[in-house]
Protein backbone atom coordinates (compact mmCIF):
# COMPACT_ATOMS: atom_id res chain seq x y z
CA UNK A 1 0.00 0.00 0.00
CA UNK A 2 1.16 3.30 -1.21
CA UNK A 3 1.85 5.78 1.84
CA UNK A 4 1.17 9.84 2.12
CA UNK A 5 3.78 12.44 2.80
CA UNK A 6 2.03 15.96 2.62
CA UNK A 7 3.14 18.93 4.62
CA UNK A 8 1.25 22.29 4.80
CA UNK A 9 2.82 25.37 5.88
CA UNK A 10 1.63 28.94 6.86
CA UNK A 11 4.26 31.43 8.18
CA UNK A 12 6.43 33.88 8.09
CA UNK A 13 10.00 33.82 5.99
CA UNK A 14 12.80 34.27 8.52
CA UNK A 15 15.24 35.53 6.04
CA UNK A 16 15.26 36.39 2.15
CA UNK A 17 15.16 33.12 0.36
CA UNK A 18 18.49 31.83 -1.42
CA UNK A 19 18.09 31.72 -5.19
CA UNK A 20 20.92 29.41 -7.31
CA UNK A 21 20.80 27.29 -10.60
CA UNK A 22 21.93 23.74 -11.10
CA UNK A 23 24.03 23.33 -14.16
CA UNK A 24 21.30 22.94 -16.40
CA UNK A 25 19.38 26.10 -15.58
CA UNK A 26 16.58 24.08 -12.92
CA UNK A 27 16.24 27.35 -10.44
CA UNK A 28 16.59 26.16 -6.48
CA UNK A 29 14.94 28.36 -3.65
CA UNK A 30 15.79 28.15 -0.09
CA UNK A 31 14.26 29.27 2.97
CA UNK A 32 13.33 28.88 6.64
CA UNK A 33 9.48 29.76 7.80
CA UNK A 34 8.88 30.07 11.15
CA UNK A 35 5.09 28.77 12.46
CA UNK A 36 3.82 29.10 15.79
CA UNK A 37 1.24 28.28 17.94
CA UNK A 38 0.05 28.90 21.85
CA UNK A 39 0.83 26.32 23.93
CA UNK A 40 -0.54 26.53 28.24
CA UNK A 41 2.26 26.63 30.41
CA UNK A 42 2.00 24.70 34.33
CA UNK A 43 1.52 28.24 35.72
CA UNK A 44 -1.53 28.69 33.56
CA UNK A 45 -0.76 31.06 31.52
CA UNK A 46 -0.24 31.11 27.46
CA UNK A 47 3.55 30.75 25.92
CA UNK A 48 3.92 30.69 22.01
CA UNK A 49 6.37 28.50 20.60
CA UNK A 50 7.88 28.88 17.00
CA UNK A 51 8.98 25.87 14.70
CA UNK A 52 11.50 26.72 12.19
CA UNK A 53 11.02 24.40 9.25
CA UNK A 54 13.54 25.38 5.64
CA UNK A 55 12.13 24.73 2.60
CA UNK A 56 13.29 23.82 -0.90
CA UNK A 57 11.61 25.22 -4.27
CA UNK A 58 12.38 24.13 -7.99
CA UNK A 59 11.80 25.52 -11.00
CA UNK A 60 9.50 28.30 -11.50
CA UNK A 61 8.21 28.38 -8.45
CA UNK A 62 11.40 28.97 -6.93
CA UNK A 63 12.13 31.84 -9.20
CA UNK A 64 8.68 33.18 -8.15
CA UNK A 65 10.16 33.12 -4.47
CA UNK A 66 13.24 34.49 -5.47
CA UNK A 67 11.66 37.39 -6.80
CA UNK A 68 8.47 37.82 -4.55
CA UNK A 69 9.50 36.42 -1.45
CA UNK A 70 11.19 38.56 1.67
CA UNK A 71 12.20 38.31 4.72
CA UNK A 72 8.42 38.47 7.00
CA UNK A 73 6.83 37.33 4.28
CA UNK A 74 3.67 35.19 5.60
CA UNK A 75 3.19 32.72 2.88
CA UNK A 76 1.65 29.24 2.30
CA UNK A 77 3.65 26.03 1.40
CA UNK A 78 2.59 22.65 0.45
CA UNK A 79 4.86 19.86 -0.14
CA UNK A 80 6.38 16.31 1.11
CA UNK A 81 9.34 16.11 4.22
CA UNK A 82 12.30 15.01 3.00
CA UNK A 83 14.81 13.58 5.86
CA UNK A 84 18.62 13.36 5.23
CA UNK A 85 21.67 13.18 6.70
CA UNK A 86 25.29 13.92 6.33
CA UNK A 87 28.92 13.14 7.65
CA UNK A 88 31.25 15.58 8.99
CA UNK A 89 34.37 15.17 10.99
CA UNK A 90 33.68 11.58 11.43
CA UNK A 91 29.74 12.61 12.87
CA UNK A 92 26.47 11.86 11.62
CA UNK A 93 24.46 14.67 10.76
CA UNK A 94 20.33 14.58 10.29
CA UNK A 95 18.24 17.54 9.10
CA UNK A 96 14.75 17.74 7.93
CA UNK A 97 13.49 19.86 4.39
CA UNK A 98 10.08 20.72 3.03
CA UNK A 99 10.53 19.92 -0.73
CA UNK A 100 7.88 22.54 -1.55
CA UNK A 101 5.55 22.12 -4.76
CA UNK A 102 3.04 25.03 -4.22
CA UNK A 103 3.30 28.35 -2.77
CA UNK A 104 1.06 31.06 -2.21
CA UNK A 105 1.90 34.56 -1.05
CA UNK A 106 -0.32 35.57 1.86
CA UNK A 107 -0.60 39.25 3.46
CA UNK A 108 0.27 42.25 2.62
CA UNK A 109 1.26 42.91 -0.95
CA UNK A 110 4.76 44.77 -0.50
CA UNK A 111 7.85 44.75 -3.13
CA UNK A 112 5.31 44.13 -6.02
CA UNK A 113 4.04 41.29 -5.59
CA UNK A 114 1.13 39.86 -7.81
CA UNK A 115 -1.79 40.98 -8.07
CA UNK A 116 -3.95 37.45 -8.56
CA UNK A 117 -2.90 36.23 -4.87
CA UNK A 118 0.44 35.15 -6.22
CA UNK A 119 0.14 31.06 -6.23
CA UNK A 120 2.58 29.10 -7.88
CA UNK A 121 2.47 25.11 -8.58
CA UNK A 122 4.83 22.69 -9.24
CA UNK A 123 3.52 19.56 -11.29
CA UNK A 124 6.15 17.55 -12.23
CA UNK A 125 8.45 19.48 -13.49
CA UNK A 126 6.17 21.66 -15.40
CA UNK A 127 4.61 25.05 -14.40
CA UNK A 128 1.34 26.23 -14.18
CA UNK A 129 0.11 29.49 -14.30
CA UNK A 130 -1.57 30.75 -10.98
CA UNK A 131 -5.15 30.73 -11.67
CA UNK A 132 -6.67 34.21 -13.29
CA UNK A 133 -9.22 36.20 -11.52
CA UNK A 134 -12.25 36.59 -14.07
CA UNK A 135 -15.91 37.93 -13.62
CA UNK A 136 -18.73 34.94 -12.67
CA UNK A 137 -20.49 35.73 -15.86
CA UNK A 138 -17.36 34.90 -18.27
CA UNK A 139 -16.24 31.43 -16.27
CA UNK A 140 -17.56 28.36 -17.99
CA UNK A 141 -20.59 26.41 -16.13
CA UNK A 142 -19.48 23.26 -14.97
CA UNK A 143 -22.60 21.88 -13.20
CA UNK A 144 -24.30 21.65 -17.08
CA UNK A 145 -25.04 17.90 -16.12
CA UNK A 146 -27.89 19.56 -13.51
CA UNK A 147 -30.29 20.65 -16.29
CA UNK A 148 -31.11 16.88 -17.32
CA UNK A 149 -31.47 15.74 -14.32
CA UNK A 150 -35.69 14.41 -13.51
CA UNK A 151 -36.14 15.82 -10.31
Amino acid sequence: MAGVNKVILIGNLGKDPELTYTPSGMAIAKFSVATSERKKNQQGGWDEVTDWHNVTLFGKTAEAAGQYLSKGRQVYIEGRISYNSYERDGVKKYYTDILGNRMQMLGSREGGARQDGGQYQQNQNTQQAPPQNTPPQQQQNTNDYEDDLPF
